[in-house]
């Protein structure tokens, strides 16, 4: 499977995955940074988790390989609840796609989304009890 389509009107794009330890810290995640809608309607950010084998990467020749398929969609907050629920423990990896009009935008938004994320996964350090018992084991 290839990348994400090119869309013309959103020529920037930058995906971004996030391994966390398991399904549960990863669907936390995506819940609690989806609530904030972009800013700027010259952005779109969209949400998924995937599992860790299925991630983007880069071969040492510099090609891609994208055979991960998004299973959940930061768009329609309604579906969070039936698609995170269920069997879906090896869904371990937040990836979060951007599309932007302009570089500037798309890093103005990715900027953003790190201080979330940072404020997220420091919460998660500090207060969450599976975190701290893997750190001690």
């Amino acid at each position: 499977m290839s990348g994400p389509p090119f869309d013309p009107n959103f020529p920037c794009s930058l995906m971004i995955s996030v391994p966390l330890p398991t399904h549960r810290l990863a669907s936390s995640a995506l819940r609690a940074l989806s609530v904030d809608a972009e800013l700027s309607p010259l952005v779109h950010r969209s949400f998924s988790l995937a599992s860790p084998d299925a991630s983007y990467s880069v071969t040492p020749n510099g090609s891609r390989s994208a055979d991960a398929r998004p299973r959940l969609n930061g768009d329609a907050p309604l579906a969070l609840g039936a698609e995170l629920a269920g069997d879906n423990e090896e869904l371990t990896v937040l990836r979060t796609e951007y599309k932007a009009t302009t570089n500037r935008m798309l890093r103005v938004a990715v900027n953003g989304f790190m201080e979330s994320l940072g404020v997220v996964l420091g919460v998660m350090e500090e207060l969450d009890v599976d975190v701290l018992a893997e750190e001690v084991q």
